[in-house]
């Protein structure tokens, strides 16, 4: 069997290319695909070294640093790719990698981070942060992301199985593409997060500092509690507006290497997660060293913190993005910590290690190949619920 593997494109490592890495582990004899492929050799090993089959983007002027401003080209190069001599094809895409042309006799499975955000339902959201909200520049905006709306619509009939990464993308392909999908979580490496269970006294939050990430409500929540301590970990665009905001018991300490953060993470006394994130990773993260969360309770986090209704609970969930919301959610944690053992936390984490993921997603297909092809639509298979 010949099998081909695209993703939108490589050039971090982030949730996406951990996902990437199992399926090459399930899949090693795989050909990779993507539109640019611009890793660095110290990343490399993410994709098991292979140098991947790019479009004609990889050529263009500044597509190095400037590749997310080819997006209206994208759906042409994506389908540039020749899929003809793969039995299985597996996409693995938040934006554009699930559209490449496959045949009927082909089975194309496709791993979905989230339909593009930026064109279906957070498009205000994204227009607003950038600022282009009205004048000439908004409306071609709002014609690019029309246009890739259709188009992502449009490569839907392409895909035999679709797979979301959580019951909330789940709900949101349901919503954006009248399909059904397979929920398999992604794999977080618990391995690399050792278990502690005594912890300080200061709370943790670590994500970019871009906006939807709303650690400035984290700060300002704190700003608000002078007798409780916050260690905010993290760069990006926003870095210098927050900090702005912190007071002196908000330590604002920008970019950390991975074994400092890991560090923090055992110690803190919970980890704050105030964004709606599609599955939310870096809470998994901070439970498998046995530290509760404390999370904003819409999204994927909903699926992998357990809250303060259940007989074993991780963490506490606040219903609001807001600074009173996060105040009230720390005090209510404050009464009931107690409640919640760090060796709970630890092994609700290890329902998503790395093994699990591959398992499933190798069941998933396995399945697929038994019942010859079958679409998304069809009767629900046991190893992984569907949602829609």
């Amino acid at each position: 069997m010949k099998v081909a593997i695209v993703h939108d494109w490589l050039t971090v490592v982030g949730g996406g290319e951990r996902v990437l890495e199992q399926l090459l582990t399930v899949y090693p004899e795989a050909d990779l695909f993507t539109v640019v492929d611009f890793l660095s050799d110290e990343d490399r090993q993410i994709v098991h070294g292979k140098r991947a089959q790019t479009t004609f983007i990889q050529g263009l002027p500044f597509a190095r640093k400037r590749y997310r401003h080819f997006l209206p080209l994208m759906p042409l190069a994506i389908e540039q790719l020749d899929m003809s001599a793969y039995d299985l094809v597996i996409s693995s895409s938040h934006a554009v990698a699930k559209g490449v042309i496959t045949g009927p006799d082909q089975l194309h499975v496709s791993y979905i981070h989230s339909p593009i955000r930026y064109a279906w339902d957070l498009q205000h959201e994204y227009l607003r942060e950038s600022g282009l909200t009205k004048g000439t520049k908004s409306w071609m905006a709002r014609g690019i992301l029309s246009y890739m709306r259709m188009w992502d619509s449009r490569t839907v009939h392409g895909i035999d199985h679709m797979v979301a990464n959580s019951a909330f993308i789940a709900k949101r392909i349901r919503k954006c593409y009248g399909r059904a999908a397979q929920v398999i979580h992604p794999p977080v490496d618990i391995s690399a997060f050792a278990f502690r269970e005594d912890k300080d006294s200061f709370f943790l939050t670590a994500s970019r500092m871009v906006p939807y990430k709303r650690v400035d409500l984290i700060v300002d929540a704190f700003a608000a509690m002078p007798h409780r301590r916050l260690v905010v970990v993290g760069d990006g665009p926003e870095f210098e507006r927050i900090k702005a905001r912190a007071t002196p018991n908000v330590e604002m300490t920008g970019h950390l290497p991975r074994p400092a953060l890991i560090d923090l993470m055992q110690r803190a006394r919970a980890f704050v997660f105030a964004a709606r994130e599609d599955f939310g990773i870096v809470a998994v993260e901070a439970q498998a060293c046995g530290t509760p969360v404390i999370a904003f309770g819409s999204g994927g986090v909903c699926e992998s913190v357990i809250g303060e209704g259940d007989g074993s609970p991780t963490g506490v969930f606040f219903p609001d993005q807001s600074a009173a919301s996060i105040i009230s959610a720390i005090d209510r944690f404050d009464l009931a910590h107690q409640m919640i053992d760090p060796s709970c936390c630890r092994r609700n984490a290890e329902r998503f290690s790395p093994a699990r993921f591959r398992q499933e997603f190798r069941d998933c297909v396995e399945g697929l190949q038994g019942e010859g092809q079958i679409p998304s639509d069809a009767r629900p298979r046991p190893m992984a619920s569907l949602v829609g």
